[in-house]
């Protein structure tokens, strides 16, 4: 069956940075578009970002643009976030989660447990 195991999330000062891992299994992970979905405390689910199945389209989401990066590595079925400058309202729980089809566009399919961040000095 699917799993997704995120990894990486801390504690982290203002202006930090934090790499996340998710680890994928039971699928053939090349093949899946893969986003980053987080949810602050006492709010709803926010999309970050999506990345295609063969990593050469990126989308994300105004909030976080040109602070956060997808990215993926197909050799090691792993999708990654890169969070640079990081703010107070990043702290969340960031899931990773398998996409419904190869490229953008798509649904949310499989989810992970997530992994927390969280931003104070």
């Amino acid at each position: 069956q699917v799993q997704l195991r995120e990894s990486g999330g801390d504690l982290a000062q203002p202006g930090g940075s934090l790499r996340l891992s998710c680890a994928a299994s039971g699928f053939t992970f090349s093949t899946y578009a893969m986003s980053w979905v987080r949810q602050a405390p006492g709010k709803g689910l926010e999309w970050v970002s999506t990345i295609g199945s063969d990593g050469s389209d990126t989308y994300s989401a105004d909030s976080v643009k040109g602070r956060f990066t997808i990215s993926r590595d197909n050799t090691k079925n792993t999708v990654y976030l890169q969070i640079n400058s990081l703010k107070p309202e990043d702290t969340a729980l960031y899931y990773c989660v398998k996409m419904t089809i190869a490229t953008m566009g798509g649904d949310f399919g499989s989810w992970g447990q997530g992994t927390r961040v969280t931003v104070s000095s």
